[in-house]
This record gives C-alpha cells, sequence and structure tokens, in this order.
C-alpha cells in the first residue's frame, strides 16, 4: 500500500507588504493542493487571514500540526514572509520543511511590487539555517508550472523517508555468523546517532515460534502462497516449515514492534530447522516487511530507507555485489541466494537448495529487466556512517542460481574503489526507479552522509531546485 502523508500548510506574509495579496496566493496555493490530492493540514482557523504574520500564531499552529500528527510543513511564502516566525515555527516542530513562494506578478503601472516573495524566501533561507533547521528549497515558481507538483511530491516522499528511519527498530534473528566480519555493527551507535533500535533475540526463540506454528497449522495462508507463486523442487514438509518460518518470522516482527528484520541465515538454523530462511524471507519481503541476510543491521535500515522513498509502492531486494559481467565493461552481478520478492521475478522462480549449501529453501530467479534502478547501502565504522548511493539498469547476462539481475554503472571501477575503501561491505538494496534526488535530499534531516558513486551531485541538486 502506498505511503500516507500528511502536510502542515503555513502560508506566511509581512505588514509591508499587500495583506490582500498574500491571502489570495494564500487560497490560490490551498486550492492548488487540494487539486494535486494533496493531504494537508491548514492554518485557516488561527486568524481571520489563515496566515502566519504574528508571534502569537506559532505555539497554536505548532500544537494543531502536532494533533494532526504532520508529517512535514510548507513554507508557503504569500508575499514576502515573516522569516523569524517561520524559523521558530520549524525549530519547534522539529519536522522536514519546504520553502517555497509563488512567482511575483509584473509590477503595478505605477511602479508598486505587491508581494516580493523571492527576496522573502532569501531571508528565510538565511534565518532557518541561523536556527539550524534544514530545510528543502523548491524554486519560486507558478502554481501552474509542472516543477510544483513535482516538487511537493518530492517532498512528501522525503518527508516518508524521514518519518521511517527517525523510528526504526529491527529484529535481529541471532547473531551474525562467525565469518562475516562484515556485517559487525555498534548497536549503541545506531541508537544514539540515529534512533535505530534493535530487538535481539536468539535462534532458538525463532526455531520454537517456527515448531509452534507447525504444531497449530498458522501457516496456510504462506503455504498456499509457496505452491501458487512457484515451482517446487524440494521435500513437501520442507515447504511447510518454509511457510511457518515466514509466519513466525511476521509474529516476532508484531511482537517486537518492528518494522524489518536481519536473521543469521547460516549454519545454526539448518540445524534448527533443516532450511534456509530466503524463501521465508521473500515472503515477508513481498509483504513490505523486508528480512536481510547474515544479520545484515545496516542492510535492513538501508532497505527501510529504500522502500520508504518509492513510498511504499513497490519492492526492494538485498543484493550482493558479486561478480563482473563477464563481456560489459561496465557489468556486475546483482545476486543472492534467493530471499528477493516474488513480485520482482521475471519468471516463476523455483523454490530449491541455493548454491554452496545442501539445505532447501532458496529461490532462484532472474528479476525483471528495469531501465533504471536506484542502488544504495548506508554503513559506517569508526563512528562514521554514511550512505552510497546511484543508478543502474539492467542488462542481459549469463543464467545464475538463486534471485540475481545483472547491472550496468556508469563506471564499475569507480563504484568498486568506494566499496573497497569503504566504509562498506559487499551488500547493497536495490529499487526500481530513481529515487537517488529523494534519497540524497533525506539524508539531510536525518545526519547521513550522502555519497554518491557517479559524480552528479550537480545535477541531483539541479533536480530538487526545479531544472
Amino acid at each position: 500500500m502506498t505511503a500516507s502523508i500528511k502536510l502542515g500548510f503555513v502560508p506566511t506574509r509581512r505588514s509591508v507588504f499587500s495583506a490582500p495579496d498574500a491571502i489570495k496566493y494564500r487560497n490560490l496555493t490551498a486550492d492548488r493542493l487540494r487539486e494535486l490530492g494533496i493531504d494537508f493540514v491548514d492554518i485557516d482557523d488561527i486568524n481571520d487571514e489563515g496566515l502566519l504574520f504574528s508571534d502569537d500564531h506559532v505555539a497554536p499552529i505548532a500544537e494543531k500540526f502536532q494533533k494532526a500528527k504532520v508529517d512535514g510543513i510548507i513554507l508557503a511564502h504569500c508575499n514576502f514572509g515573516t522569516e523569524y516566525l517561520c524559523a521558530r515555527l520549524a525549530k519547534r516542530l522539529g519536522l522536514p520543511v519546504l520553502l517555497w513562494g509563488p512567482l511575483d506578478e509584473r509590477p503595478l503601472p505605477n511602479g508598486v511590487r505587491l508581494r516580493d516573495t523571492q527576496c522573502g524566501l532569501f531571508a528565510t533561507g538565511k534565518v532557518l539555517r541561523r536556527f539550524k533547521v534544514p530545510f528543502t528549497y523548491l524554486t519560486n515558481c507558478r502554481l501552474s508550472d509542472p516543477i510544483f507538483e513535482r516538487g511537493i511530491r518530492d517532498f512528501m516522499a522525503v518527508c516518508n523517508v524521514v518519518r521511517v528511519c527517525r523510528n526504526v527498530r529491527i529484529l535481529q534473528m541471532g547473531p551474525r555468523p562467525f565469518d562475516f566480519w562484515t556485517t559487525m555493527c555498534n548497536e549503541g551507535e545506531l541508537l544514539e546517532k540515529y534512533n535505530i533500535q534493535l530487538s535481539p533475540v536468539p535462534l532458538s526463540e525463532v526455531s520454537s515460534e517456527v515448531r509452534r506454528v507447525l504444531a497449530a497449522h498458522e501457516a496456510n495462508e504462506e503455504l498456499a502462497l509457496l505452491r501458487e507463486r512457484t515451482n517446487i523442487l524440494m521435500p513437501e514438509d520442507k515447504v511447510e516449515t518454509v511457510a511457518a518460518l515466514a509466519k513466525a518470522m511476521k509474529n516476532l516482527i508484531a511482537k517486537y514492534g518492528c518494522q524489518a528484520g536481519a536473521i543469521q541465515c547460516w549454519t545454526a538454523l539448518q540445524d534448527e530447522i533443516g532450511i534456509l530462511p530466503c524463501a521465508a524471507n521473500s515472503i515477508l519481503n513481498d509483504m513490505g516487511i523486508p528480512i536481510v541476510c547474515e544479520t545484515d543491521i545496516h542492510g535492513a535500515f538501508t532497505a527501510l530507507m529504500a522502500e520508504a522513498a518509492v513510498m511504499n509502492s513497490s519492492r526492494s531486494f538485498f543484493a550482493d555485489w558479486t561478480v563482473r559481467h563477464p563481456d560489459n565493461p561496465n557489468g556486475e552481478l546483482l545476486q543472492h541466494c534467493g530471499p528477493w520478492p516474488m513480485s520482482i521475478a521475471k519468471d516463476k522462480p523455483d523454490l530449491t537448495c541455493p548454491i554452496a549449501f545442501k539445505d532447501p529453501g532458496a529461490l532462484s530467479a532472474e528479476a525483471k529487466p528495469a531501465d533504471k534502478l536506484t542502488l544504495l547501502r548506508f554503513d559506517g565504522d569508526n563512528g562514521e556512517y554514511s550512505l552510497l548511493l546511484g543508478n543502474a539498469r539492467s542488462v542481459e547476462g549469463p543464467k545464475i542460481l538463486g534471485t540475481y539481475m545483472w547491472v550496468e554503472v556508469e563506471n564499475i571501477k569507480r563504484l568498486e574503489y568506494k566499496i573497497v575503501t569503504g566504509p562498506y561491505i559487499h551488500h547493497c538494496v536495490g529499487v526500481y526507479g530513481d529515487v537517488v534526488p529523494v534519497i540524497y535530499e533525506a539524508c539531510k534531516y536525518l545526519g547521513i552522509r550522502p555519497d554518491l558513486y557517479d559524480p552528479i551531485e550537480d545535477q541531483v541538486q539541479a533536480y530538487l531546485y526545479g531544472e
């Protein structure tokens, strides 16, 4: 289901410019937001004008928005605006801020200018910086300009990323596999820096819940899904265990109030229940509950960020950067044992044994092709964190076991260098579409340094400011 975002609409004016024209543009902007189907909370009950222009307005606006649980605010400068009041309100709320104002019309024949909106935007930008309030700027434009709608919708996606990533709880199912030193994480730093909370449970609790689900026959829905949407190439009793594991993980996610999970997928789990968890992960991934492999906490956070950026309208996939393409000089294999969502498979996946393991429980399928992908990886070490980010497209390549996609990037050597020199590892998350500008902008609010693996920062910023 696509995410729903609610915005706080804050039209503002300054007394030395035309109040009637500010009211006019306040109403025109509200009408345009309704026309676009934007869910917003107005301040038309705060005063007769429905505008922010006095310090007396700040507290009741903040109280109203907090009660309505808005996800971000639009500081709409309907004339010059009152920059310090905008900053006081934004600081108080601590939400993403969109700074915008409608383009001024031609001055009157006598030389009078009615609004001076652009000048006010310059002032508010400076004062927001003084207050250390991060903000998103939408260029001074007309309400009918396509960039207005694009900017509003992109800002809503930014708000969704911020809302999701500021309140993360991840179910950690077992410690990292012994051999995977790459997926170690600092639980204390993640909590202190980003409010990423972990809910650690031992694998014995997971396997105990699997056995309970099996005995109670509670995984009928998951079992039916596997039979309908996969080619089953493994023993029937193991198929039931895959379904039970999916149900068990879903139950534990709910029990501990989590939004995503990371599981120690080998080798202790196979001793406990005799399967790989890949296909069970796939089921939850298709439900919009990211479950990643090898207890990769940073990977689970990355998946939540990716899905929030596309407004939860499509599913992400957790992958290894694996090997270079045998023919394409900038090609690379994105692959994993078999946890990708079934919904992104090009053809009906096989439910079978993965490469390098004798136990069953993984999917094998090539992913659907894509002209544009966003690939990302949140990671850190030595107290510093960043987000590797960029685009790719799918290309043809040899058949591979597991879930996979061959991709092409602009410069594989440059990307390879960034991954090797860190702080990144061989894991990434992919999502269909180009949400690089949205994630880049969301990093501003989350305190994460965006690290573009192609030199496209100027293009990303140009997109954000309206080119």
